[in-house]
């Protein structure tokens, strides 16, 4: 592609973004079909803003997660409920219970370390810089936490969608 490329009137972006958010969901909803439980040694981590429409998360999380979160899915959640839109889970946070609902919109990264699969999305808000955060440790991690999803040159399975869009 060139400097001259014209802007295309097909949102190719957001179908590629679209299309990838439901093999989120398609993973998401096969554990929900298996009453919830991970097969071997998959476990998940999913980065999602915070303050993406839809997101639904306890104050106390909100507050100190204001702009993004990673959760754990492995050992410790439970009423996990996928849906055409989303998913909703249970974590604990701290020993303290939380339920969160989730916009497939609103996540930004889906990872499963045990096969070095990736997903990255763009943010639904545009040129929107992340703020930092603490990491989520939510109890479900053997590692004792969440992790930043970052990219790897080595080879590994993570898909970086970026599609560059002329202003």
């Amino acid at each position: 592609m060139t400097d001259d490329t014209p802007d295309s009137l097909i949102p190719y972006d957001e179908i590629v973004q679209e299309a990838l958010r439901a093999v989120v969901g398609r993973v998401l909803g096969e554990v929900e079909q298996s009453g919830g439980t991970l097969p071997g040694n998959h476990h998940f981590y999913i980065t999602f803003k915070t303050g993406a429409p839809g997101v639904i998360i306890p104050p106390h999380l909100r507050e100190r997660f204001s702009d993004e979160m990673t959760i754990v899915l492995q050992n410790k959640f439970w009423d996990l409920k996928v849906g055409e839109d989303g998913f909703s889970v249970g974590l604990t946070f701290n020993q303290i219970p939380a339920k969160l609902e989730i916009p497939f919109g609103a996540i930004t990264a889906f990872v499963d370390p045990a096969v070095d699969f990736g997903l990255q999305f763009q943010a639904t808000v545009a040129d929107m810089m992340p703020e930092t955060h603490d990491e989520a440790e939510n109890d479900g991690s053997e590692r004792g936490g969440a992790h930043a999803v970052t990219e790897s040159d080595d080879g590994s399975n993570v898909v970086t969608v970026d599609f560059g869009r002329k202003k």
